[in-house]
Formats: structure tokens, C-alpha cells, sequence
């Protein structure tokens, strides 16, 4: 069995009630929304890593006001020739204020759309568990910074 770790860094930008939120294809193809962010580069800061995925994907030049926590997420899949991947990924969810640049579709990238949406309008949303887990640090602000998935 192969295994794999992932380290990412996502934004929770809200403002006047809006999430912004990309989108970008799940695994089947289907259009899915996610935060804007992604994996960290070798030796890389994850504060760094956030600021230029959210300006690659929206547009935006954020400033980070605080970090909200980590989701730590393990689960097996196949992968091709019926390999087995033990996968872990270790997301950082900051909180992000846009200071600058306008809303744009990133272009040759993982996404293709960034909108900001109305936060009552989120559950209604195609969307990665990402979402749910960066909304929930954002409102209940834990004090150990920790995101417990619901069971089930």
C-alpha cells in the first residue's frame, strides 16, 4: 500500500454575508465548489502557500487575520492497476480579507470559476466537505482549532 501526505492551506473570505468560494471538477468530472487554496509546495510557508493559491484562483490579494484550525482527513482508494493508497491530508483553514485585486476566473489552472456566494446559499451548493469543515472553524472558533467531523 502506498501512502501519501498532503499538506494544503485554504481561506475562509466572508464579507457582507458572502463566501468566496471556486469551483473546480470532483473526481467524476462533475463541477464541485471548494475554497480557495491548495497544496503547499516544497518548502514552502503555508501562509504563503494560501496568499498565492487564493490570488492564482480569484484574483484576490488576501491578508490573513487569523488561523482558524486544521482538518486532518485519512481514507484508503484505488488507484490504478488496483493499487491501494493510504491517503492523509493535513489542511490549514485560515481566515482571509481581501485588500486588493477584482474577481477573476483562474485560467489554465485546477479551477475555473470564482464567485462569491450568499452564505445561506452554501448548503445548496455541490461542494467538497472542505466547505463545511472551513464554515463550521469560522463560526464556532475552537479554541484548539480542531474541526470534528460529524459521525456517520
Amino acid at each position: 500500500m502506498r501512502k501519501k501526505l498532503r499538506v494544503a492551506a485554504y481561506a475562509i473570505c466572508v464579507r457582507d454575508d458572502q463566501l468566496l468560494l471556486a469551483r473546480g471538477p470532483a473526481p467524476d468530472g462533475t463541477p464541485e465548489w471548494m475554497l480557495p487554496g491548495g497544496g503547499m509546495e516544497h518548502g514552502e510557508d503555508p501562509y504563503d502557500t494560501v496568499v498565492r493559491e487564493v490570488e492564482e484562483e480569484t484574483g484576490y490579494r488576501i491578508e490573513l487575520t487569523g488561523l482558524l484550525g486544521v482538518d486532518s482527513r485519512r481514507h484508503h482508494f484505488r488507484r490504478g492497476f488496483g493499487r491501494t493508497v493510504d491517503h492523509h491530508g493535513v489542511r490549514l483553514l485560515y481566515e482571509g480579507r481581501v485588500v486588493g485585486g477584482e474577481l477573476r476566473n483562474e485560467v489554465g489552472g485546477s479551477t475555473d470559476l470564482a464567485a462569491w456566494q450568499d452564505l445561506s446559499a452554501v448548503p445548496g451548493l455541490t461542494r467538497v466537505g472542505l466547505v463545511d469543515a472551513g464554515l463550521a472553524l469560522w463560526r464556532q472558533r475552537p479554541a484548539a482549532g480542531r474541526f470534528t467531523r460529524p459521525e456517520g
